[in-house]
């Protein structure tokens, strides 16, 4: 039987990995203070469509209910938190949330991402300034290498700054305009500057002036850096209009620094190509790997008034997992924790009962235990037990004395140990 295409079963070795970078995700939101949240997986296709528009549709699973309303699998978490965070009348802020799951999105499927993707998130709703996007920024410097990931750059820039240039360029504020070249702009990591220049001349465009915004948008480095390098992109001084966008990344960038994020640059090619994004952006890359961005977020002020609240600014960052786990196996990076495991094993039938029982017990006790229920000869029990830490022997002669034989699957060695101890103290007998 066949799965609907872009889809998967994720097998044990996937879900450990999955769990893995979950469980570091949740480690990492606790102590930057971020509540955990599980946003409806099935929203109200007009919900979606206040943070991207009806063009939404081509790209996520909507269908029709029972009741016959329009509804959609979540494509992402945002829109579920910033719905819900705009329905809470007496929410602290700023407001502080995390959220860990699946995601459904109707993409052509691609290495790391299928149509059903696992997506982590955090979120911050409130009165906000740029500290608040360090700390989401820093949030994912920490995140990384608590997964000790290595090689990972975060590029930042500004959605106003790259606005105004592009204003200042085509001599126009048009918001399809707009729209249009911050599209060209987020595609020059997937494509060269000349079919980006080609594409976007069949549509009527300038190559001349997309040129320039194309350049522009290679500058990258530190503020000194680019500095020397303003006066020469942006004629006649033209720079002085997109000041404040640019004070406020200098100061996110010396606020990170501060914070210890040194793998940080600001590039102007960073746009993030969705319409919703209102001010600071970032992403996340393995510099040594071409699978693009690991990670993406950043400010999206105007999406919170979608949902009738004027008074609320959001920042956000989101990363896919499979994606997360690619660059960990790529980089030899264990997820799969310590083998805990105990398999109680049996000589006779005999004395399967007994063996269950004791399982039974250290199941109870919270440890993690195997047993074959199908009388197995001993050899094959062993031979199933082989990833375990242990192997707890029930033979006549022992038993007979209250005692097991304890193999440890590691060295190799055996003793024998009470079985009364085993059931009433494992952790101790066993050293776990």
């Amino acid at each position: 039987m066949e799965l609907p295409r872009g889809m998967k079963d994720f097998d044990t070795d996937e879900m450990i990995k999955i769990e893995f970078v979950r469980q570091t995700f949740l480690d990492t939101a606790k102590t930057f203070g971020f509540d955990l949240i599980e946003p409806s997986p099935i929203e109200l296709l007009s919900v979606l469509e206040a943070k991207s528009g009806p063009s939404i549709r081509d790209e996520i699973y909507q269908f029709k209910d029972k009741g016959d309303r329009e509804v959609a699998l979540r494509f992402d978490f945002t829109v579920g938190l910033t719905r819900y965070a705009a329905s809470q009348k007496n929410l602290k802020l700023p407001a502080k949330f995390s959220s860990f799951g699946g995601v459904w999105r109707y993409d052509e499927p691609q290495k790391g991402r299928y149509r059903f993707f696992h997506q982590w998130n955090i979120e911050t709703f409130g009165n906000l300034n740029t500290e608040h996007d360090a700390e989401l920024i820093e949030f994912t410097s920490r995140f990384f290498d608590n997964l000790k990931l290595q090689n990972i750059s975060i590029d930042i820039n500004h959605r106003k700054l790259v606005e105004s240039y592009i204003n200042h360029v085509f001599e126009s504020n048009e918001t399809t305009l707009l729209h249009d070249i911050f599209r060209a702009v987020d595609k020059i990591q997937k494509k060269s500057k000349d079919e980006i220049l080609q594409e976007y001349k069949k549509k009527g465009y300038s190559p001349e002036k997309l040129e320039k915004i194309l350049e522009f948008s290679n500058l990258k480095g530190t503020p000194d850096e680019i500095e020397q390098s303003f006066d020469a992109s942006i004629e006649g001084g033209g720079w002085r209009e997109l000041l404040d966008s640019w004070n406020e990344l200098c100061n996110l960038y010396r606020s990170l620094k501060n914070r210890g994020v040194d793998n940080i640059r600001i590039n102007f090619g960073i746009v993030r190509g969705l319409d919703y994004y209102t001010g600071i952006v970032f992403e996340a890359f393995d510099s040594t790997s071409d699978l693009g961005a690991l990670v993406g977020g950043g400010r999206y002020d105007s999406l919170p008034n979608a949902f009738g609240r004027d008074d609320l600014g959001a920042t956000g960052v989101a990363g896919g997992v499979e994606r997360i786990i690619l660059r960990l196996d790529d980089q030899g990076i264990s997820s799969i924790p310590p083998a805990d495991t105990i398999s109680v094993l049996y000589v006779n039938d005999e004395l399967k009962s007994d063996a269950i029982n004791c399982v039974s017990k250290l199941r109870k006790l919270g440890i993690s235990t195997n047993i074959d229920l199908t009388a197995k000869s001993l050899k094959k029990q062993m031979e199933m037990s082989a990833n375990s830490k242990f192997c707890v022997i029930f033979a006549p002669k022992e038993f007979s004395e209250k005692q097991v034989v304890l193999r440890n699957m590691v060295d190799r060695t055996e003793k024998q140990i009470s079985l009364d101890d085993l059931v009433t103290s494992p952790k101790d007998v066993l050293n776990l």
